[in-house]
This record gives structure tokens, sequence and C-alpha cells, in this order.
């Protein structure tokens, strides 16, 4: 498969906020209020080799805000903004001048306590610091490299990852091919596999193209796992959990119908995913959340006829879109294992891929280390916000240690 150069992906077009009870810009470099017509002390983590190296940041004291200069800004939310940034004392030049062998840039998700306590994210903040910390490294899981706090707000230091969101790429070429598709399901199949079966039952919960970004070799990282949550298993089978969250196209029936709900959600979205990867739209859809539900419980999956899909792939979309849980493909026995084996994925040489011997089927067009033109332009913050109290500090404060 030929790898394509693709040019700066065009700003996404405006509509509804996509994600539900979202804890905004929770963990991406780019926040989504509004998106196309979607609903809306130092601890340095073991550095794997594919982690940036954090060579110019101090390795004997807690990091500060005054370590870092911003470069531009990358995404915001309704309480955390993203933003591209380097080292304080790296040298006063352009980006695209400096060597880039010495270049160190990274991504610094900024959460405001008191949004975040407004707002009722003090337990997803904490899980995805947790979560983000466990699976430092993975090949396609963005790395958290430290996290650190100070009086009004609670920092994470990411890697940063310069190709932009998948997303992006979808709504300029309207579909993907299916070899696209597939490899780009595959790496997914990846990282499910590492967060439900070697990470205690991790289930996602917010999988959509928006929180996949590419790198520079045009690999997936997953990020935002503000919705991440580690179920734990019990007498060999994962345990429940309740809550409503997610976005509205990708949400399996058993998260609607608060029957309770297992890491077998992120493979019904993922079956989703690979139908809007091949017709450049998702099978549900409503302008109202409300119809989407109804849709998803009550109407049959069919497919187009243009753009034709392989058989294979509509089975395995169908395998994964499967309403009783119990058979659904990846939450059958043997797991991911069972996924893997399917013909839609025949031409993936699945070691290959975990070691990265290939590039993607879309490459970037990263100029420098931090160039950011794949991104979208925001406006820098005003510095307004609501004072973080002392009496918040005391209630509050316990709940943000670990940062």
């Amino acid at each position: 498969m030929a790898a394509t150069v693709a040019q700066p992906p065009a700003p996404a077009a405006l509509s509804s906020s996509r994600s539900v009870n979202a804890p905004a810009a929770s963990g991406s470099h780019v926040a989504h209020d509004q998106r196309h017509h979607r609903h809306n002390h130092f601890q340095p983590q073991a550095a794997p080799t594919n982690c940036p190296r954090v060579g110019a940041l101090p390795k004997t004291q807690k990091l500060d805000p005054d370590h870092f200069k911003v470069v531009r800004t990358l995404g915001t939310g309704t309480f955390a903004r993203v933003c591209l940034v380097r080292p304080s004392n790296a040298p006063d030049i352009p980006l695209e001048q400096e060597n880039r062998g010495n270049t160190e840039v990274y991504a610094l998700k900024i959460l405001r306590k008191t949004e975040v306590i407004r707002l009722k994210q003090v337990d997803h903040v904490r899980h995805e610091r947790s979560i983000l910390a466990d699976v430092a490294g993975h090949p396609f899981i963005t790395s958290l490299l430290a996290s650190f706090s100070d009086h009004d707000c609670l920092y994470m230091l990411l890697d940063y990852v310069p190709g932009g969101e998948l997303f992006s790429y979808l709504r300029k070429l309207r579909r993907f091919e299916e070899s696209t598709a597939c490899f780009y399901a595959a790496e997914i199949v990846l990282v499910l596999e590492y967060l439900h079966e070697h990470q205690g039952g991790v289930a996602y919960r917010d999988l959509k193209p928006e929180n996949l970004l590419l790198d520079k070799d045009g690999h997936i990282k997953l990020v935002d796992f503000g919705f991440a949550k580690r179920l734990g298993y019990k007498d060999d089978h994962p345990v429940e959990t309740y809550t409503l969250c997610g976005t509205p196209e990708y949400l399996a029936p058993e998260v609607i119908q608060n029957k309770g709900h297992t890491t077998a959600v992120d493979w019904w979205a993922l079956g989703i995913l690979i139908y809007e990867f091949l017709t450049g739209y998702p099978p549900f859809w409503h302008q109202n959340p409300i119809e989407i539900y109804k849709q998803i419980i009550g109407k049959s999956l069919t497919f187009p006829q243009d753009p034709p899909i392989s058989e294979h792939a509509k089975d395995i979309v169908r395998s994964f879109c499967t309403v009783d849980r119990s058979r659904r493909l990846g939450n059958l026995s043997g797991g991911a294992s069972r996924v893997k084996a399917h013909p839609f994925f025949q031409s993936i040489n699945w070691d290959d891929l975990l070691s990265r011997r290939r590039q993607g089927p879309i490459v970037p067009p990263v100029r420098y280390p931090g160039d950011a033109q794949c991104f979208e332009t925001y406006s820098e913050e005003d510095g307004k916000r609501d004072a973080y109290t002392s009496d918040m500090a005391q209630k509050y404060d316990q709940y943000f240690a670990d940062f």
C-alpha cells in the first residue's frame, strides 16, 4: 500500500458539540466543543524508547509552568487548554530555524481546577492521569511524560503528535480506501487489546476520529482518556459500569439503555468507526441525539451501494455492531485474537504493525519538529478565570495529590 503525503487538513466545518458529558480537551491536543456534524510533584514516567527525551527540563525539582514557554495553542475546551510548548531555556529562535536534532517540543495540557470541579469532572481527570501514566510508551497511545500542578491549574506534559486529527484527513478525503481503513483499524485493535487485556480491563469509551492523531510517520496516537476507566475483572468477567458518557454516534446500545457496560463498548465503537472510514459518515446520525439513540437501539445497520464495500468489511462491522454484546466480536472467548483472525485483516502482519516497520498510508506534511500547520488556529487565552479559593483548595486539593 503506497503512502500518501497529505496536504494540511482544512479546518472542520462547524456544527453541534459531539461528546456526552464531555470533559473538554480532556487528553487530546485539540478540544472539541464544536465540530462538523458531531454532538460533543514532578513524576516523570519511565522513558520508553519511543518517548521524546526530556533533556532540557530539570531532573531534580518539581516542574512548574515557568519551565516552559508557549509556542501556540493547539486546542481549547470548557476547562482545559492544550498548548505546544518548549523548555523555557530553549534557544529563542523560530522552531523552523532550529537544529532538528536539538529541538524539544511537547504538548502541555492545562486544566483549570475551578472548572474541573464545577463541571464535576474530578474523577474523570484523576482516571485520565492514572491510566495515561500506566500506558505511557505504547506505540499507538499518547505518552504522559510528567504531571504537576500549581494553585489554579493541573498540568499534563505529553509527547507532541504533529500530524493533527485523523478526523480532518477523513473530511478532506471524504472516505478512506479500504486498505487505509484496514491499516488504522488494525492499529486501534492493538490499542484495545492492550487496554482491555493487559491493563486490567480499561474501557476507553470515546473512540472516534477526533481522538486519533497522526504522528509524523502516519501512525495513530490515541488521545483524550477523559472517559477511560479501569473496570477490572471479577470471576474472569469484566466489571460493569453505568455512567452515560461518550459520543452519541458511537454509543453501544447497552450504554444508552443503562444496562451496565464493559469493555465491549469499545468494539462496538470500532465497528462504527470502520463504517465511517469506508463511507465518510457514521451509520446512525440525526441532529437530535435522542433520535440517534433510537436508531442505535431500533434500526438495522445498512450499507450504501456507493461506495462499494467488500463483504469482509461488511462482516466485521456487523460483527462488532452486534446488539447482544455476548455475541459481539472482541467480546467473545479469545478476545482480540479472534478480531485479528478476521478475514478483513488478512493483509496485516501484526508483529510488523506493532513494531511500526512501515509508514502509515497517510503521511502528514510535517516540515520540522514543532510544526503545527496540521492543527487549527486558536486565539490565545485572555487570562480571565474564576478564582480557585482557599476554601476550594482545602476541600479539593486532596483529590489532585497525584499531580
